[in-house]
């Protein structure tokens, strides 16, 4: 590992930041020249010194679990984690993303101008991606690899809490770079807990091309609100399905608990569920049974008219929802808040006045519903009769992701390879001048 000290705080946050951006810079310029079969071994050395490293990775990672464990972090810990059984599903993913195609100079369009001029469209890297995350260390490692698969350079800026986790898996990356004979600088680190480090980092117009959050709301807002580089939004949410009077009644409650349970600390877990009137008394009653001895149990925060339901089968683990707060939240625990409606427009109202543009299900037998539903909602995904938790890159077919984008210029939705490339425009001519 880095010997470096656990919260370094360099004396000149903008020249330390300035230094490693240009460094990338330089470094993007190789990456694009590089062939997929030399991009292709890069990552499957990668893999290998993932392999080979384990043990320091996950003595890394053992540190920032036992100061995550001292500073609260609760259900967060599962994002931070690393396992033998971890390392082995990102060295999964490398190999999948290997198996991607290459979508650098892939012609997206060609046409002969009447003056003899051959215009040829093609896609080309985006130059360097800066990427600002939270406590997920796999991050450290998907960015890295979509990044390099499709021709960048990468600026990471980790969270503190996963600090030593990050340098570990940074070393290994870089090693690996070195190895096939691509640039180590094409994946640099900021591994400084100052804040004027983050501050500069955003501020890299010229060096940087573009800059992805991903995490929570906070983080997203905080990095859209101070950065002078363009931002791709992604990751914050709060997910509603919508439970129609027409539903079958066992599928629809095992798409909920799937949908809030399987993974609570995920974007696309489920928040909000807007529950037709009518299927309080069976949806919600067995719904309410099963969220009371899930593992853990999920806390509901109830509408009154739902709240009896819920507080009849799970006791003191129903209360009532704070409708200023909990249907504006994205909660990434264990908790669900629970909203009564009358009719598909409520449902409709309810969405276009909470939802973050991100996912969300409409739970119904009748098609009509479902088609208005999937019309009429603007989110990046939506989901009929399908678990909110699909909403993911890999399931997309897509691969690793980089993010799940929520806004609409660029890219939207899960993306990975394609949307970290842009546009090139290749003019070839015979001597035309223009008159």
């Amino acid at each position: 590992m880095m010997n470096a000290p656990d919260t370094p705080n360099p004396s000149d946050p903008t020249r330390y930041v300035l230094e490693k951006a240009r460094a990338a810079r330089k470094a993007s310029w190789r990456m694009m020249t590089f062939s997929t079969a030399e991009k292709n071994r890069a990552l499957a050395a990668i893999a290998d010194e993932i392999h080979t490293s384990a043990t320091e990775i996950l003595t890394a990672n053992a540190k920032d679990m036992d100061r995550g464990e001292q500073a609260g972090l609760g259900t967060k810990l599962d994002r931070l984690l690393l396992t033998r059984e971890r390392l082995d599903a990102i060295r999964t993913d490398i190999a999948e993303v290997i198996a991607l195609p290459d979508f650098v100079g892939r012609v997206e369009g060609e046409t002969t101008r009447p003056n003899g001029l051959t215009i040829t469209r093609v896609r080309t890297p985006l130059g360097v991606v800066g990427i600002i995350y939270e406590a997920r260390p796999n991050v450290t490692v998907d960015g890295s690899v979509l990044c390099l698969k499709s021709g960048n350079a990468v600026l990471l800026k980790g969270g503190s809490d996963a600090l030593h986790s990050n340098r570990a898996l940074v070393d290994a990356i870089r090693r690996g770079l070195d190895k096939a004979g691509l640039p180590p600088d094409a994946v640099q680190l900021l591994d400084s807990t100052d804040r004027a480090v983050t501050a500069a980092f955003l501020k890299m117009r010229g060096l940087i091309d573009v800059i992805i959050p991903r995490g929570g709301k906070a983080l997203i807002q905080f990095a859209v609100e101070n950065a002078l580089v363009p931002v791709i939004e992604t990751g914050a949410s709060v997910v509603h399905a919508y439970v129609d009077r027409e539903v079958d009644v066992d599928q629809a409650v095992n798409l909920i608990v799937n949908s809030k349970t399987r993974r609570v600390s995920i974007c696309n877990a489920l928040d909000t569920l807007l529950l037709h009137r009518s299927r309080l008394p069976d949806v919600g009653e067995k719904l309410a049974r099963i969220l009371a001895k899930t593992t853990p149990p999920v806390e509901v925060r109830a509408d009154p008219d739902s709240l009896p339901v819920f507080r009849q089968h799970m006791g003191d683990l129903a209360g009532a929802a704070n409708p200023d707060v909990d249907y504006d939240t994205e909660f990434l625990d264990s908790i669900l808040a629970v909203k009564t409606v009358d009719s598909l427009d409520e449902a409709l109202d309810h969405i276009h006045s909470h939802s973050l543009h991100h996912t969300e299900a409409v739970f119904t037998t009748n098609g009509e519903v479902a088609e208005r539903f999937i019309r009429e909602v603007d989110a990046a995904a939506v989901m009929h009769n399908a678990s909110t938790q699909f909403t993911d890159g890999g399931q997309f077919g897509l691969g690793a992701e980089i993010g799940i984008s929520t806004q609409r210029l660029h890219v939207r939705g899960p993306f990975a390879l394609e949307g970290l490339t842009t546009m090139k425009w290749l003019v070839r001519g015979t001597g035309q001048t223009r008159p």
